[in-house]
């Protein structure tokens, strides 16, 4: 299959009307549009510490971004506030992990996750957020050996989420931060 450019990809997006941006049809044009990884270069910014979030694109209806993972690297279990989310992995594998709301108390910040399907994703192959169960946690484990990128379409955009530590069975509410913007590292970002 041809692969194109990370901006064909953003305008393609961009031209799907309103009521078609929904889970399906853009599933598809993301199966159907593997990127091209030179055009990815300027956003790839990788840190031993910490995976990165590098945005690419960013309007009223969706944001896209590029995610970097070195070998070993997870995401905290995080939900992403009622809102869809695509992703497709054109460098090296990830594991994607989906969990369950077993018990909750909102008041105490108490929540006993238990852990449901699981899923690969390598070779640009897409995958979706599943909005009846919206909590995961995205993985490049040790034994996968390689870094990683993961592109991220989330419609609408979102600058918080709530996190989950399944030790405590606790959550909260946290603030997230772009690593790069526009492939430019952001002020006060030490990778």
């Amino acid at each position: 299959m041809a692969t194109v450019e990370i901006s064909t990809l953003v305008k393609g997006l961009c031209e799907i009307p309103d009521e078609l941006f929904v889970c399906e049809p853009v599933y598809e044009f993301l199966n159907s549009h593997p990127v091209e990884l030179s055009s990815l270069d300027k956003y790839l910014h990788f840190s031993p510490k910490f995976y990165t979030r590098n945005l690419i694109y960013k309007d009223n209806r969706f944001e896209m971004m590029a995610i970097c993972w070195e070998k070993g690297q997870v995401s905290r279990v995080h939900n992403h506030w009622d809102q869809r989310c695509w992703m497709t992995v054109p460098i090296g594998r990830l594991k994607g992990q989906n969990f369950a709301i077993e018990e909750i108390n909102e008041s105490l910040g108490y929540c006993k996750l238990r852990e449901t399907n699981s899923f690969e994703l390598a070779e640009c192959l897409a995958a979706t957020v599943d909005l009846e169960e919206p909590i995961h946690q995205v993985l490049n484990l040790a034994e996968y050996d390689e870094r990683a990128v993961s592109i991220h379409i989330y419609s609408k955009p979102y600058d918080r989420c709530l996190s989950y530590c399944r030790d405590t069975d606790t959550f909260k509410e946290v603030t997230l931060c772009y690593t790069s913007i526009d492939g430019r590292l952001c002020d006060g970002i030490q990778l």
